[in-house]
């Protein structure tokens, strides 16, 4: 990927674009006393002309331009930095404090971003405006651009790039935040990646439904043919129970057999493992239904074709504004909800049970695209690599699915290998009828364990505070450090979501 550096180097600017009501109003103390130059309640334009960071504060050097044309410079000292070049207006509040506000369409282009802001990692999305050559710098040809930004905070302001691509003017761009002076443009393959994988986030989840339906249905089925009920029987014995979870080598053997890695053993040529995987075993039961129902294929094949003809219009939601609480942002959740087709009191026929087995395999696949999505480089530069998946567990007569989360966030400041730090988070969701709904989060950093449980009935919070002193030592014998180790009722707070914002639409289209 191509650099784009800023013309100079400067420091990071204060956020510009807010709502006019609110521009970017902040107070700043004077060095010296203006003295005459401005009272109180009058306002002058200015410019940042030098910054100077310092321990707990900045340093602006400020040139005003004052009625009459008359210029003088102050010295400052400001809570935020502002970006060199950048206009203002300002208003004496006292013969020592300014009122600073930066001016609505300032004539100069940023040439610098607010990392707070836009962090490294944000997808910056512009539009080129201008483009001139500057003088020759040795052999290479260095173009300078000003680009019009139409999204993040900074939406409808300029920013001045410097760049040895000749982007053509009208041109749309899309890039990654590397510094306050550095973008990384994303090809087009890319982006185009992204489209898809919201693209099939979206239409997996208004697909799936819950496991709970499917394992209801299957232990009430009573008709059936002889390979039917081998394909059934197959499903329901490749599930753990309580007591293979229990252990190191058990859990692992549940995590490879659940769904998630069927589509690499396949392009890796394993299949010594398919009896034991949960979604070749469900589409081994589906392969089984669909002959016993002539006809049903028709509507379940029509349904990538509906999904196709209405691609532009999904397209469009996608990349721009989609609508609140879309199918792609509910995908992103953890757990993912319970969703039931219907209420499964009686036995269920083939029909039911090849409907609720395909909503089964769609509740896995985006599972596995939720996982896609939430790996990414965050804020920091740390690499985050998310597993996202469910295991059905026998729980003495009944099915009970188990929703996990794992991430595994490397740091990406350490310049050696054996000095990266890796931080492992566990997330667990399930519902058993005696305790009720819990969740589980915990992180685990240099073999330190601290975890939060949570309990949507008070009597079980209650029950697992009351026991938290035995899981301490039970986590002390397997070897770790404890932390903290709390229980709460309720549910567990939500956090920003996984952004996977892709506007890639020309505003004039």
């Amino acid at each position: 990927m191509s650099e784009i550096s800023s013309p100079r180097p400067l420091p990071p600017s204060v956020p510009v674009m807010r709502n006019t009501a609110t521009a970017a109003d902040m107070a700043v103390r004077l060095l010296q006393p203006l003295e005459g130059m401005l009272a109180a309640g009058e306002s002058a334009k200015a410019e940042v002309v030098a910054i100077r960071e310092q321990a707990q504060s900045f340093q602006l050097l400020l040139k005003l331009t004052l009625a009459g044309g008359k210029q003088a410079t102050l010295q400052a000292e400001s809570p935020r930095p502002l970006a060199q070049g950048s206009a203002l207006v300002v208003t004496a509040l006292s013969d020592t404090r300014l009122a600073l506000a930066l001016q609505a369409g300032g004539d100069k282009p940023l040439t610098s971003l607010d990392l707070q802001q836009l962090p490294p990692g944000t997808l910056v999305q512009g539009k080129v405006v201008s483009r001139d050559v500057l003088p020759p710098q040795g052999a290479q040809t260095i173009y300078r651009l000003v680009v019009n930004l139409l999204n993040t905070p900074l939406a409808g302001s300029q920013l001045a790039l410097d760049s040895p691509l000749a982007l053509p003017l009208g041109s749309l761009l899309s890039a990654q935040v590397q510094g306050s002076q550095s973008l990384a443009f994303l090809p087009l393959s890319g982006r185009l990646d992204q489209l898809v994988l919201g693209q099939q986030l979206a239409a997996q989840q208004n697909r799936q439904a819950s496991l709970e339906g499917l394992f209801k249905g299957l232990q009430k089925l009573s008709g059936g043919d002889e390979a039917l009920r081998g394909s059934i029987d197959k499903l329901l014995g490749a599930l753990p129970d309580s007591a293979q979870l229990s252990t190191a080598k058990g859990l692992a053997q549940a995590l490879e057999g659940s769904g998630v890695l069927l589509e690499a053993k396949l392009l890796q040529g394993q299949t010594g493992t398919l009896p034991q995987d949960l979604k070749a075993n469900l589409l081994r039961l589906i392969a089984q239904l669909m002959p016993q129902l002539p006809g049903v294929s028709g509507p379940l094949a029509g349904l990538q074709n509906a999904l196709s003809q209405n691609l532009p219009n999904l397209a469009r939601q996608l990349l721009g504004a989609g609508a609140p609480g879309s199918a792609r942002q509910q995908a992103l959740t953890f757990p993912l909800p319970s969703r039931l087709l219907q209420n499964m009191d009686g036995e269920a026929d083939l029909e039911t049970l090849l409907k609720l087995a395909a909503a089964a395999v769609s509740r896995l696949q985006t599972h596995q695209l939720s996982s896609l999505a939430q790996t990414q480089v965050d804020a920091n530069g740390n690499l985050l690599t998310t597993w996202q998946l469910e295991l059905p567990m026998r729980h003495q007569q009944e099915v009970i699915p188990l929703q996990v989360k794992l991430q595994r966030e490397d740091s990406g400041k350490a310049e050696k290998a054996e000095q990266k730090e890796t931080l492992w988070r566990v997330e667990l969701a399930f519902d058993l009828d005696h305790l009720g709904p819990l969740q589980v989060r915990a992180q685990l950093l240099r073999g330190s364990l601290s975890s939060q449980l949570w309990a949507e009935r008070a009597d079980t919070a209650s029950l697992i505070t009351a026991e938290l002193g035995n899981l301490r030592e039970r986590l002390q014998a397997a070897g770790l450090e404890v932390g903290e180790l709390a229980c709460s009722q309720g549910m567990p707070p939500q956090g920003p979501k996984t952004s996977l914002e892709q506007r890639w639409v020309d505003e004039t289209a």
